[in-house]
């Protein structure tokens, strides 16, 4: 299953609409106005089905996830010298990836791949593909690389 992650050009607060390979709406994320980001995942007939939100005052950014309401892991900023990295509390997922954080692979524990991300850079917007392998991943895959393209714009 492919993805196609594109942020809204005329947005106040964080805003995105995923699409399948067909063009179709799949999710749509709202930013909400919070200390740190705050993030709502929408299905394709808007009912909410989970969140990504930072946790403000950490000495590194971190995310926690969440589907519906519950609590299901976080991600978090590793210190690092020269590759960023990324702790993944979920699903026993971790990130493998570029020095410019545009290309990176989710991989498992047993080293299966997850999902292929990368960033479409001469866009106006912030627009990432997901390669997904399994579609029952789609959801987590989405909320990571939301964690990760929000730490990015932290820093930035």
């Amino acid at each position: 299953m492919k993805l196609l992650f594109k942020q809204r050009f005329f947005s106040w607060l964080d805003s995105y609409d995923i699409f399948d390979e067909r063009g179709e709406t799949m999710f749509t994320v709202e930013g909400k106005l919070a200390w740190g980001h705050t993030l709502h995942i929408l299905d394709r007939r808007g009912e909410h089905i989970g969140t990504v939100k930072e946790r403000i005052m950490t000495l590194l950014p971190k995310f926690e996830l969440y589907v519906h309401d519950e609590y299901v892991g976080c991600i978090s900023k590793e210190l690092t010298l020269f590759k960023p990295a990324f702790n993944i509390d979920f699903n026993g997922w971790h990130v493998e990836g570029s020095f410019m954080e545009w290309d990176y692979s989710v991989i498992d524990g047993s080293g299966r791949q997850i999902a292929q991300v990368s960033k479409e850079i001469f866009n106006l917007t912030d627009t990432y593909s997901i390669e997904v392998f399994d579609s029952a991943n789609a959801l987590y895959a989405l909320m990571l690389v939301l964690a990760i393209d929000a730490e990015k714009c932290s820093r930035g």
